[in-house]
């Protein structure tokens, strides 16, 4: 993506290009983007309608397929519909997946990419998604990216946040140059596979503004056996505790001023969940930096999630802002609905764009490369 000849950016061209959430909140020194990530980006081919998980032994059509970026274009992605300015350091595969990939993340979603790489002779690590009864499984595959192994640069560009996955054992050097430039950091966690869930491996919240794991994650962590209790453990360690309950929706707590919150989760028909975690993350990150209070940064980060999961496809089922506006303006069309719920979300009125989308959001579609008659 290329900056104006006045540095601006320009619009994003995904969902979020309709509206700017920190509009209010920018300024003329402000860095060029508003998060910076980095990671693994993957080919993620997407079977869903299934009833039951596949037999040992048969074979099982799906009703439904999808082909998208997945990894960590589910959270670039998530982001950028939400009208941030998103800058992501990936390496690619050179073939055609990674140049499909590529395309679809930096002319459909306008993420820049000018730290990222596309490596010769290397091929795309692809995950196979089966979505059925409300979870799906995957199977993945792929190679370390040679030398260098990270794509991120040592000294991260300036941006007002920066998002990282904590990894056990491993410590992102970028993560506390991130830290010490000023961006404010956002971490989430991955499962432990090797059973410790030794709290040592957690240290890279000295950089962190905010920890979300979910509540399997934060109760293993912490050693306790309730999602809020972990949330008060983990608040002791991060300024900002914030646990995903799944159904039950979330609960955070600010360690700096001793506020709570709990939001519960919408109700809807899942068709594929994969990615609703990166989704929640980007919400969360959107109405922190927009300078929310803290209920309806979970009631929103709730929302965009609940919102991905009626889609499939993981990075291309995010929601931009016209799709939450649609949500909000069909409930509140309704009397059949939970008073109590729609006031949770009656901050939504003062956020809103109240123009039509002059295109639709890129979702994921049965394969790729079609050729143009």
């Amino acid at each position: 993506m290329t900056t104006t000849h006045d540095g601006e950016q320009p619009a994003a061209r995904g969902g979020g290009a309709l509206l700017d959430p920190l509009a209010a909140v920018r300024g003329p020194d402000d860095p060029p983007w508003d998060v910076y990530l980095t990671g693994t980006v993957f080919l993620d081919i997407i079977f869903t309608g299934l009833d039951a998980a596949p037999v040992r032994g048969t074979e099982t059509w799906a009703r439904g397929m999808g082909s998208s970026p997945g990894g960590v274009a589910n959270m670039a992605t998530a982001l950028a519909r939400l009208g941030l300015r998103t800058s992501l350091a990936a390496a690619f595969g050179d073939d055609m997946y990674g140049d499909y990939c590529r395309e679809a993340l930096e002319r459909g979603e306008g993420i820049d990419l000018s730290l990222s790489r596309t490596i010769p002779g290397w091929h795309s690590p692809v995950t196979v998604s089966m979505a059925y009864e409300g979870e799906r499984t995957m199977v993945s595959h792929g190679h370390e990216a040679p030398p260098p192994e990270e794509p991120a640069p040592d000294c991260p560009p300036p941006a007002r946040a920066a998002i990282t996955s904590l990894v056990p054992g491993a410590r992102e050097e970028w993560v506390a140059q991130a830290a010490r430039r000023g961006s404010r950091v956002f971490a989430d966690v991955g499962w432990d596979d090797s059973g410790r869930w030794d709290p040592a491996d957690l240290a890279g919240l000295e950089y962190c503004e905010a920890f979300l794991p979910n509540a399997a994650e934060a109760m293993r962590y912490t050693r306790t056996d309730c999602p809020l209790a972990a949330a008060h453990a983990l608040a002791d360690r991060v300024p900002l505790a914030v646990v995903t309950l799944g159904a039950e929706g979330a609960y955070a707590v600010d360690g700096r001023t001793g506020e709570t919150a709990q939001v519960p989760a919408i109700a809807v028909e899942a068709l594929d969940p994969t990615g609703a975690g990166d989704v929640f993350v980007a919400g969360f990150v959107t109405g922190t930096l927009a300078g929310w209070p803290l209920a309806d940064r979970l009631a929103f980060a709730g929302l965009t999630a609940a919102l991905s999961v009626q889609e499939f496809g993981g990075s291309l089922s995010a929601p931009g802002w016209v799709e939450i506006a649609a949500w909000w303006s069909h409930v509140t069309s309704y009397d059949d609905q939970d008073p109590a719920a729609l006031r949770r979300y009656a901050f939504l009125d003062g956020v809103l764009p109240g123009t039509a989308r002059p295109s639709p959001l890129r979702r994921a579609v049965p394969t790729i490369g079609f050729r143009h008659g």
